[in-house]
């Protein structure tokens, strides 16, 4: 459960994508000469964010690694912001996201599941962590998903985080108002 003090602090939304995102898989192939790759991503994940933006979170997806992919579906999702770091740098990555959009790491919710996000989830005010992740994020974390990644465990840190704040009833009302419907 997430301490609901902590979450009333939350602005920021950012999530890792191989591995939490994603089931960990890349599907790399070659078609005619050209360099391809597949990944999986839940439905429900895409869903969730969406009520997150509804909720006016700001949602981050951050990669160590850059992928034709991961920019299509973070387009389709409308993430508002997307950082594919090469080099797997997260946080001076972060650090300038927070800079211009003027939030500190207290205001910040990270889930992640591998070593390469210890350094931001030792910063943020909420770290959270997938189920499969490593026993080193494990240790470190406030919130663990019962989920796996790439198997709804966005959706499922979502809701943990918006049921904290008081604000899933509302987050769901409001998605079925949208699409004329009612609870």
């Amino acid at each position: 459960m997430i301490d609901p003090e902590v979450a009333g602090r939350i602005k920021l939304l950012a999530l890792d994508v191989d591995g939490v995102l994603t089931n960990n898989a890349i599907y790399l192939g070659l078609v005619e000469g050209q360099r391809i790759e597949f990944k999986q991503f839940d439905i429900q994940d895409g869903l969730a964010m969406g009520l997150a933006r509804r909720m006016g979170l700001v949602l981050a997806w951050v990669s160590g690694r850059y992928s034709d992919a991961t920019t299509l579906r973070a387009a389709e999702l409308r993430i508002d912001e997307l950082i594919q770091d090469k080099e797997a740098r997260k946080v001076p990555a972060m650090t300038e996201l927070l800079l211009r959009r003027g939030l500190g790491w207290e205001e910040v919710a990270f889930l992640g599941d591998d070593l390469a996000d210890l350094p931001v989830l030792r910063r943020v005010g909420l770290p959270m962590a997938v189920a499969n992740a490593v026993d080193e994020v494990k240790g470190l974390v406030s919130y663990t998903t019962r989920a796996a990644g790439g198997s709804g465990a966005g959706r499922e840190a979502i809701e943990a985080l918006l049921r904290a704040q008081g604000r899933w009833d509302e987050a769901v009302r409001t998605y079925l108002e949208d699409r004329g419907e009612t609870a």
